[in-house]
């Protein structure tokens, strides 16, 4: 009878050790946004940052116009055929010469650079 309960014992031990809980499925992360999301959000941004009325923001084409008085920009996003991604400011303010410069180094600051 006492071997009889060790036996027991021991099997019921051994069939627990098999029993193995499977890890919590954890949902896959958000990838995030694209470089070119990034980019354009960023090039919108800049020239809001320079007080301009953005007029059109068109992702799909990769253009941002603002206005402002007499002065316009226009922001052109870019997919190149590598990956990258390219971004050119185009401003015309007589008055103000240094605008394009100031919209790219507010567009940089938006970018973490």
């Amino acid at each position: 009878m006492r071997h009889s309960r060790r036996l027991a014992s021991a099997i019921l031990v051994l069939g627990l050790a098999g029993c193995v809980v499977a890890p919590y499925p954890y949902p896959a992360p958000y990838p995030g946004p694209t470089n070119y999301d990034r980019a354009f959000a960023a090039a919108a941004g800049a020239v809001r940052d320079q007080g301009f009325n953005v007029t059109v923001e068109d992702v799909s084409r990769g253009v941002v116009l603002g206005q402002a008085g007499n002065a316009s920009v226009q922001a052109q996003v870019t997919r190149q055929p590598d990956g990258t991604v390219r971004v050119q400011f185009d401003a015309k303010a007589p008055q103000d010469p240094g605008l394009a410069e100031r919209i790219s180094r507010s567009y940089d600051r938006r970018m973490g650079r």
